[in-house]
């Protein structure tokens, strides 16, 4: 096997459309996101909002900061709006890149197929902010939709993210669910990051395609110190007590190298009597909802996950 093989022969399964996008972009010859500052990482994150379709249209979409702390959100109101229900979106970029545009498009799915707010936080970026600054505004954020904000009444939320944000929302849920005052209804983690494990075999499978052991260390590396990275707080994976979590969702996508933590996590919780369901994609790749504009599949995926989140909250 070598790297001049096409991507459908050195990946069987590998979904065409998404062989074709990442063949198209490996000719291209720019520089692997290792060899990146995180100011560039950010820039080419964000060039690729663009390749994103749009999404549904909202009642209303509107921007505001959270207190304590002025942490930055985009609240989305569906057009018809049942719940009072809300939940609270992570984006991914690996801790260090990422904004309140690059969930754009999953966090209007979520709020048309569940009828509820979606609230899609800006939480810090590392290497500017370090761990445990992300968790700490995941935390806030959820703590303050949940209450209601602006003195409103208290609701019931479900916490939900991508990649790294899949991180802060796995954390964040471990950390709010034994909380009386709080009502957690689940959580909906889309190939989280669980771990820091990269001699997992699903490393081994699909190293070239996306992201690998060498991409998730350039990670881990801006966002959190080697000491600290058995912390269940970095890798909920890690945790030693699993008990009481909500309903849990959780994508995994056979062509990621975090397939494998995916899976260990649903076993762990479905172990501790947590009620999980898995969204399995064997055709897809880390980060697909980013190339829904590019696959069809990923496309139907997407909105898979936006119905798991409808599940979650009406559950409520």
């Amino acid at each position: 096997m070598t790297t001049s093989e096409p991507l459908a022969e050195r990946f069987p399964g590998l979904d065409p459309d998404l062989a074709g996008m990442l063949e198209k972009a490996a000719a291209a010859g720019l520089p692997g996101i290792t060899e990146l500052t995180p100011a560039q990482a950010r820039e080419r994150v964000r060039a690729g909002d663009a390749a994103v379709p749009a999404g549904p249209a909202m009642r209303a979409v509107t921007e505001e900061r959270l207190r304590p702390g002025e942490i930055p959100v985009r609240r989305y109101q569906p057009p018809s709006p049942c719940t009072a229900a809300a939940v609270v979106w992570f984006h991914g970029g690996g801790w260090v890149t990422g904004d309140l545009n690059y969930s754009d498009e999953i966090c209007r799915l979520i709020a048309e197929e569940a009828g509820c707010e979606v609230v899609s936080v800006g939480y810090r970026l590392a290497p500017e902010h370090r761990f445990p600054a992300a968790v700490e505004d995941g935390l806030t954020a959820a703590r303050c939709v949940a209450a209601g904000g602006s003195g409103g009444p208290a609701r019931t939320v479900v916490l939900a993210g991508d990649s790294a944000g899949g991180n802060i929302a796995a954390v964040c849920a471990q950390e709010l669910a034994p909380d009386p005052d709080l009502t957690l209804a689940g959580q909906l983690l889309v190939y989280p990051v669980l771990d820091d494990d990269v001699t997992r075999d699903s490393y081994r499978r699909n190293d070239g395609l996306v992201l690998g052991a060498r991409e998730m260390g350039w990670f881990f590396d801006q966002y959190c110190p080697p000491d600290e990275r058995r912390s269940s707080l970095f890798a909920p994976l890690r945790a030693r007590e699993l008990a009481a979590l909500p309903a849990t969702a959780i994508t995994i996508a056979g062509h990621d190298p975090l397939y494998d933590e995916g899976g260990a996590y649903a076993r762990a919780l479905a172990a501790a009597g947590t009620e999980v369901t898995v969204l399995d994609y064997p055709s897809l790749v880390h980060g697909f909802l980013r190339f829904t504009g590019v696959a069809p599949a990923a496309a139907a995926a997407a909105r898979e996950v936006a119905r798991a989140a409808a599940r979650l909250v009406r559950s409520s």
